[in-house]
């Protein structure tokens, strides 16, 4: 077994007694890996903070941010290609530890005087893994171990100063460590879960490399968030938009416990909410937390703006122009109101490019990113914006908000506009409700709620013919989905029991007015997408 490496240089980590808990930091350089945000979610679960940065981001800046670790993720790209991202190579002086997935294993071998070509032997999908140096990343792993492979390209020839941890039956070359520096590469992916101790690697990275002493809590989080809110927020106070999701809750309860009776909550209920989601929310911050709630009943004037349209675009600028203008004229009867909490997650600031030292290409415009207009003229609070959607449910949860609310499935900013298809009429909707209340009540009643990631019904613009009782009928069609996934960016159609589907359709058929054929969808993302519009 080769010795552990002494770095060339002695990182400085973050003075213990440092009052902020990302002060001990671990940084993810993004190289276009569909896996980053799992890997900085993956570091957070040892108790480790961890952020997403752009690939290029210079080694002055990174030494700035001062961070225990760096990660460079995968990508699709060819590290030998012309115009193929690259990292700044003076990361590699610094003396931090480096670990290079995939990509990222490449770029550094490359980088240190290594040789990276196509091979003709592709590896993806699950690969027998044999560890041949027990060392620090290897530690307590087994010598014979299953790993998750997704490369064509891999790294042939290493520099002297490297030394082989791993290989498989087809890549020599599956982890190396450099001798000198600390910089380590695995060919494979630690971070997901068919890498079966990929975990305990990750672990060994953080730990044994890095030497983190894993003091991310969100209970200190949380206490650390409300002594922010409450130096930044003073005696004015704060609105806060509730939407029955778990995001805006979490927000809402966070701030209830910093600053009590400066809060200020509004609900829109357009007439597109969820089967009983009006009175949960109103029961919830009216008698739990004692918020003062603002509920604006804009049914009326939401389906009056979408009579008679059908194209899904359409409908969701129509109600994202409706619900802004709703709450601007709520928000302007709340005296002394100078700032806006909004549920912005971490993937949302990622996907947005909403971080200056984040990917630069923006994936999207996410809704609670910039998405409320200027002209309200509040100062934006954003709680949650370091935080995953898991550790937001974690933290509600702390935060003594109930677990219906907590693992509620989550919901389409247009509501049920959305999941009718065709024109949005008030029957329609009813009919939709109901049916969609049938097929999660039934999925709870299997206890399968907690183990599917989101389920909910479709109302189509589609009649069939029907008998019902001694008749025919000429009613709609109804299609039920329900996926499984992690991240929502890719996702598996839910393999629920016949006898549940049975039920599901029986009763829809049975109690649902206008209402006479269920489908189940059996399509996965992609080429699907979960929602239907």
């Amino acid at each position: 077994m080769t010795a552990t490496p002494t770095p060339a240089a002695t990182h400085q980590k973050p003075p213990s007694g440092s009052s902020s808990l990302a002060a001990e930091k671990v940084l993810v350089l993004d190289f276009g890996s569909q896996f980053a945000q799992l890997i900085a979610r993956r570091v957070r679960d040892e108790h480790v903070y961890c952020e997403i940065v752009r690939h290029d981001l210079t080694a002055e800046r990174i030494a700035e941010l001062s961070p225990v670790g760096i990660i460079l993720s995968g990508g699709p790209s060819s590290v030998y290609e012309a115009g193929a991202p690259q990292c700044d190579p003076k990361i590699f002086e610094l003396g931090i530890p480096v670990l290079g997935i995939c990509y990222g294993m490449q770029l550094a071998c490359k980088a240190l005087g290594g040789k990276v070509e196509s091979h003709t032997v592709r590896e993806y999908g699950r690969a027998h893994c044999e560890v041949v140096d027990s060392g620090d990343l290897f530690r307590d792993v087994h010598a014979q171990t299953e790993v998750w492979m997704s490369h064509g390209d891999q790294v042939t020839e290493i520099a002297g100063d490297f030394t082989a941890l791993a290989k498989t039956a087809t890549c020599p070359f599956a982890a190396v460590r450099h001798n000198r520096l600390p910089i380590y590469g695995l060919q494979f992916h630690p971070e997901v879960t068919h890498t079966v101790e990929g975990k305990r690697i990750l672990g060994n990275f953080l730990r044994e490399v890095c030497k983190t002493s894993g003091q991310w809590r969100l209970g200190d989080f949380a206490d650390e968030a409300v002594d922010a809110i409450r130096q930044r927020v003073g005696t004015s106070r704060v609105i806060c938009g509730l939407s029955g999701g778990v995001d805006s809750a979490v927000v809402a309860a966070l701030l209830a416990k910093a600053i009590g009776p400066q809060l200020t909550c509004i609900l829109v209920d357009n007439g597109l909410l969820r089967k009983d989601e009006e009175i949960a929310v109103v029961r919830e911050f009216t008698e739990h937390f004692k918020t003062d709630l603002h509920v604006v009943k804009a049914e009326e004037r939401f389906l009056a703006k979408l009579a008679g349209v059908t194209e899904p675009q359409t409908k969701r600028k129509i109600i994202g122009g409706e619900f802004i203008a709703c709450f601007k004229e709520e928000a302007a009867k709340v005296e002394d109101a100078r700032f806006l909490a909004q549920g912005t997650l971490y993937p949302d600031v990622i996907e947005s490019g909403g971080s200056p030292d984040g990917p630069a290409a923006s994936i999207k415009l996410h809704h609670n990113v910039g998405g409320l207009p200027k002209e309200l003229g509040f100062e934006l609070i954003e709680p949650l914006r370091d935080l995953f959607k898991d550790e937001v449910r974690r933290l509600g949860l702390q935060l003594g908000l109930p677990e219906e609310i907590i693992w509620r499935h989550p919901f389409p900013g247009p509501g049920l506009a959305v999941r009718c298809l065709g024109e949005v009429t008030a029957e329609k909707l009813h009919a939709l409700r109901e049916a969609d209340a049938i097929v999660v009540g039934e999925i709870k009643a299997a206890g399968l709620y907690r183990q599917t990631s989101q389920a909910f019904a479709v109302l189509l613009p589609v009649q069939s013919v029907g008998v019902m009782g001694d008749g025919r009928t000429y009613e709609n069609a109804l299609a039920v989905r329900c996926v499984n996934t992690d991240d929502f960016m890719t996702a598996d159609w839910s393999h629920l029991p016949h006898d549940l589907l049975s039920r599901i359709s029986t009763r829809v058929i049975n109690e649902v007015k206008g209402v006479n054929r269920v489908v189940y969808d059996i399509s996965s993302k992609p080429p699907a997408t979960i929602e239907w519009e």
